[in-house]
């Protein structure tokens, strides 16, 4: 069985960027076994439609647009968020729909599985997780452990890194707080 898990999202949106650092948390702090793969799939769109085609099983970590609480967390396997209509709201959760909707006329696709949290904010163009999303943060990642468990995956934890320290290290900044400060010309820490 090939098995992939895809981060989506954009991390310049606050809360649209769960997806891409759920999935560097997986690979940072866990080790899986080979029929695993976790990539960081950002907004590829209809680019990700050979994921769909080439692996078993698929596990999209994304947010979701359905009307419920911010921070609530979804299991939608295919045949459910075909039928959910109303998640369409951001570019890319049409794109994967769509490309869910072609892949079902095909004779071979991947089980698809998606993981979803709702968002509080997908606006603000800052880098980090609102409070609600960094709060369930680490159910989200349970929800994802559970998930592929579920398909035969197994695991070890290999380090426990922070969702601060995986933003840090794949951006270099989380929520205002950088790790490098480029001094301004009256600063006279440097001379």
């Amino acid at each position: 069985m090939k098995n992939i898990v895809i981060g989506v999202g954009n991390v310049l949106f606050k809360d649209e960027g769960v997806g891409i650092y759920a999935s560097k948390y997986l690979e940072e702090n866990f080790e899986f076994d080979d029929s695993l793969e976790i990539i960081e799939g950002g907004t590829l769109g209809f680019k990700l439609m050979t994921f769909f085609q080439e692996y078993d099983n698929v596990i999209i970590l994304d947010t979701v647009s359905i009307e419920d609480k911010a921070g609530e967390i979804f299991r939608l396997p295919s045949d459910v968020l075909l039928g959910l209509g109303q998640y369409r709201k951001t570019a890319h959760e049409v794109e994967i729909v769509e490309m869910l909707e072609i892949c079902s006329v095909l004779d071979k696709h991947a089980e698809v599985t998606i993981l979803g949290i709702i968002p509080e904010d997908i606006e603000s163009v800052d880098i980090g997780l609102t409070k609600t999303i960094e709060d369930r943060f680490d159910e989200y990642i349970a929800q994802a452990l559970k998930e592929l468990e579920s398909v035969g995956i197994k695991m070890k934890r290999k380090d426990n890194k922070s969702i601060k320290q995986i933003a840090q290290e794949l951006i270099g900044s989380y929520n205002g707080e950088h790790l490098n400060r480029i001094p301004n010309e009256e600063d006279t820490t440097w001379n």
